[in-house]
């Protein structure tokens, strides 16, 4: 008989029982002869030998894993028996898998491996099935039939039609591979019956399972039942308390014996709640005492009640309201910030004479980061002996985070206000909204609109948490919103506030805040001496100035954080090298200073020359101004997050057709304040000495330097009406005149914002004088008096007045003669 063999084209002959076929191993299915299976074949061997099947006789070998997890099967890992098969249908699907519909034939059993790289290919001895039915046969298959019914009717995995498609087998073996298909077994158990090869030894081998199996299902039976049994018990019990509550009040017996009422109550005496909240309590405690004890509903009613009793509706501190105490704690925490603090002093002196009525305004202290609005809230805190608490409402967008949740939800309670209330456990603590600018709106709701009802101080003292769903008075608390930026905030919360605006700090205020606050501090946290370190105030300057751009003090405190690590890490090397040589000296270990004993103190003199040991390179570029008077360049004034700063703004002409052309990373604002500019020079053409055709033959180009940063806003107007004229009059600009300004198609100059920190800039670079719309004096003003010496400001209105300042009346690089002509402030 010619035969297929793997490893050659030709044929082989070979006995008429052992066969060479391609074989595909299972994972959790045995698969017996007769049976119609179909299967899902993904792994790149099994796939390849059904390839090698499909294109000879589509018959093929199929055996099982012995451990169903190994990916990639050696011929150790799977049974020596399977199942000849033969492929009836087959199917690519998308995923690469192929579906397969084969029919098991004949048993196998393996002899020997032949392939095994690409695909398993065997050589095996098929046993054809002889079936021989006798007196002993027929009584085995009786007793399997009549146990194979009984689990049919045990067990909920099969079909009553099960038993029915046995009956009708008359052949023992095929019977007993139907009933074996159709168990819920390991794969293990169903190997054996495969491995089985006559039909007696088969169906004894399915005899034993059929009655391991029963057992199985009989204790199963008996322990639903004895589950059954104490689920019924609990319904009893449950009935029975029932009945017992309702004879009681039949008998008229107090409930109020039960200890959980008893505590409530108790808790609801000392409490001192107002009507409407006592009798909200003693009706949610009616309903508790009605519930069994450890339901669901029973949780949240206790819940619910403990919220009510642990809210402060009464307790308040006592406060101590003293002027000169309050303006001490606040110039104690904070240097500078003047008119802040005189702002908080009014607005508690206020407070003082309105006495127990409500607070008649919320103060929000808008600023840059770093500059002390949240620690302002704790000073006054502490200087009116009143608790604080903080709500941090930067990125919350749920309403429900304010008002709460209502019980209806599982897992709900109340909102952060009420949550801060109970931490505080007074009603007249003093409380931070912190990041109010940072709140956003999605489909849960806006809760800004959530925070009207707590910052109006004429409904607040009813304000209605979903939660509580009873009005709680706030009107004692003391609320004090912060944000980085006014704009974000909307219009209707703004309109309940009162905004204090904190500006950026002089390099003066830094130099004193460091030296006052920052480096104790940051020397005591490093576990270092007063004297451990020494700095001149010119180095604390060149870290101001070169280490850090800001508002705020933040990055400052974190540079003098790193001295102070940098010398508490020389100072642990050193102790160290000293112990070590002392040890090699005297064979022991230098002994530990007693309490009381001052360490030798190793000082740290940090100067300029060694200051980027410590901090390294230096961060920033100082600002200065150009180092020549220059056509087509002015000087301009900015403001920035991190404070001031200057900008010099350049021009240039081109020989072209009149295109303008802006860099700079500029925004739109800014681009329309260079065609206002443009504009404005067009327009004067006949002043400046231009001809008319001028514009039609020219390309002008303005460009902003650091154009990698974004810029916008109106105020550079009169820099680029300035740098154009002096490219287009070919006269230098002075490079010791820095100004701001909006300006006009007509050449009108209009007040701009930042003027603080826009001076203050001007004035850090060494500008001798600066050009400020007329309107913005009553900003240059708030500038403290020692700048304002050291500062000649010209207010103007017209673009006019700011070039006869601005541009120079000789050459390039000569200084002009006079000022006399400038008339300034």
């Amino acid at each position: 008989m010619a035969q297929y063999n793997p490893l050659s084209d030709e044929p082989v002959e070979m006995p008429g029982n052992v066969l060479n076929y391609p074989l595909v191993p299972l994972r959790d299915i045995v698969i017996y002869p007769h049976m119609i299976v179909p299967l899902f074949i993904g792994r790149g061997k099994s796939i390849k030998a059904l390839e090698e099947a499909m294109m000879d006789d589509r018959k093929i070998i199929v055996t099982a894993q012995k451990h169903p997890a190994i990916e990639d099967p050696e011929p150790d890992d799977l049974f020596d028996v399977g199942t000849l098969c033969e492929a009836l249908n087959i199917i690519k699907l998308p995923d690469g898998t192929i579906k397969v519909l084969i029919e098991g034939t004949h048993r196998v059993k393996i002899l020997e491996y032949l392939v095994t790289d690409d695909y398993f290919a065997v050589r095996c001895e098929r046993f054809d099935e002889i079936e021989t039915k006798t007196i002993e046969t027929e009584a085995m298959m009786r007793e399997a039939l009549s146990k194979f019914d009984k689990y049919v009717r045990a067990t909920r995995n099969l079909p009553p039609e099960a038993y029915t498609t046995a009956s009708t087998v008359e052949e023992p073996g095929r019977l007993a591979d139907l009933i074996g298909s159709q168990l819920v077994l390991k794969v293990e158990m169903k190997q054996r019956i495969l491995e089985a090869f006559t039909p007696q030894e088969r169906l004894m081998e399915l005899s034993a399972m059929l009655d391991e199996e029963l057992e199985i299902l009989d204790v199963q039976k008996k322990i639903q039942s004895q589950v059954k049994r104490q689920i019924e018990q609990t319904q009893k019990e449950y009935f029975l308390k029932e009945q017992l509550k309702a004879i009681h009040k039949e008998l008229g017996d107090s409930e109020e014996k039960n200890e959980e009422i008893l505590e409530i109550r108790e808790r609801l005496k000392k409490a001192k709640l107002p009507e409407h909240a006592k009798e909200k309590v003693e009706a949610e405690m009616k309903r508790l005492s009605k519930m069994p004890p450890g339901t669901a509903e029973a949780v949240v009613v206790r819940n619910y009640i403990d919220w009510v009793l642990d809210l402060p509706w009464t307790k308040s501190t006592k406060e101590n309201l003293v002027i000169e105490r309050v303006k001490k704690v606040l110039d104690e925490d904070h240097y500078g910030l003047d008119k802040v603090k005189e702002r908080i002093v009014e607005y508690l002196a206020v407070q003082k004479l309105r006495g127990e009525k409500k607070q008649s305004v919320i103060l929000c202290l808008v600023g840059p980061p770093g500059t002390g609005k949240t620690s302002l809230g704790k000073s006054i805190a502490r200087a009116l002996d009143r608790k604080y608490i903080r709500a941090s409402l930067g990125g919350v967008r749920d309403e429900a985070e304010i008002r709460g949740h209502r019980r209806t939800y599982i897992g709900s309670m109340p909102g952060r206000i009420l949550q801060q209330m109970k931490k505080a456990s007074t009603a007249n603590p003093v409380f931070l909204l912190d990041e109010v600018d940072k709140m956003s709106t999605d489909f849960r709701g806006d809760p800004s609109a959530a925070l009207l009802e707590v910052l109006d101080p004429e409904i607040n003292h009813e304000f209605v948490d979903h939660y509580l769903e009873i009005p709680y008075d706030l009107s004692g608390v003391m609320f004090i919103c912060t944000a980085n930026l006014a704009q974000p905030i909307p219009a209707p919360l703004l309109d309940r506030m009162e905004t204090i605006q904190m500006t950026s700090y002089t390099e003066e205020e830094k130099l004193n805040i460091a030296k006052i606050h920052l480096i104790p501090k940051q020397v005591e946290k490093h576990g270092l001496t007063p004297e451990a370190i020494s700095m001149s105030d010119g180095v604390l300057l060149e870290i101001i100035r070169r280490y850090t751009r800001e508002s705020g003090v933040r990055s400052l405190e974190r540079e003098i954080a790193q001295l102070c690590r940098k010398h508490a890490t020389c100072v642990v090397e050193t102790q160290q090298k000293e112990e070590m040589e002392e040890e090699k000296k005297t064979g022991k270990k230098k002994a530990k200073k007693k309490n009381g004993e001052k360490e030798e103190i190793i000082c740290a003199t940090i100067t300029r020359k060694n200051l980027s040991k410590y901090l390294g390179r230096p961060k920033y570029r100082y600002g200065h101004i150009a180092e020549k008077d220059e056509i087509g360049v002015a000087t301009g004034m900015a403001w920035t997050q991190a404070g001031g700063e200057i900008l010099n703004i350049e021009a240039t002409l081109m020989p072209g057709k009149g295109s303008l052309t802006l860099t700079g990373l500029l925004g739109d604002v800014m681009k329309e304040s260079a065609q206002a500019a443009l504009s404005y020079a067009r327009s004067r053409a006949d002043d400046f000495n231009l001809n008319k055709d001028f514009f039609q033959k020219t390309d002008i180009h303005l460009h902003v330097p650091e154009g990698a940063i974004p810029k916008d806003g109106p105020s550079a107007g009169v820099s680029l009406t300035t740098a154009l004229v002096s490219a287009l009059t070919k006269t230098p600009a002075d490079r010791n005149v820095a100004m701001t300004g909006e300006i006009t198609l007509r050449g009108k100059v209009l007040p701009v914002g930042g003027i603080k920190e826009k001076v203050l800039a001007a004035h850090r670079a060494g500008i001798e004088t600066v050009i400020l719309p007329e309107d913005n004096e009553k900003d240059y003003m708030e500038i403290q008096p020692h700048v304002r010496r050291q500062l000649k400001v010209i207010f103007v209105t017209k673009a006019e007045q700011v070039l006869e300042a601005a541009l120079l009346k000789q050459a390039p690089g000569k200084k002009k003669k006079s000022d006399a002509s400038k008339g300034g402030k």
